[in-house]
């Protein structure tokens, strides 16, 4: 692999950022384009329709104090618990 030196890192940084190609990023404008970056966030079904019910229903028992001091299971959501 290529080994820059510290000239070569300073004048490249200097023309990106005369670039600025993060200005002209807008997004994509197909139909095509829009549907496949919408699924840029779907991840092992957390955005699945049913999975969405299944959380609301628990998170009201929950909150209905239904699930007071009995945790038979739990469920990680997003890297917590409901």
């Amino acid at each position: 692999m290529r080994q820059w030196t510290e000239a070569e890192r300073q004048r490249q940084a200097q023309l990106i950022r005369s670039w600025a190609p993060w200005s002209r990023s807008t997004g994509p404008k197909t139909f095509q384009g829009k549907a496949k970056s919408k699924m840029n966030a779907y991840k092992h079904g957390e955005y699945d329709c049913v999975a969405k019910e299944q959380l609301e229903v628990l998170r009201k028992c929950r909150r209905a104090g239904l699930m007071r001091g009995r945790y038979e299971f739990f469920v990680v959501y997003r890297g917590g618990f409901i």
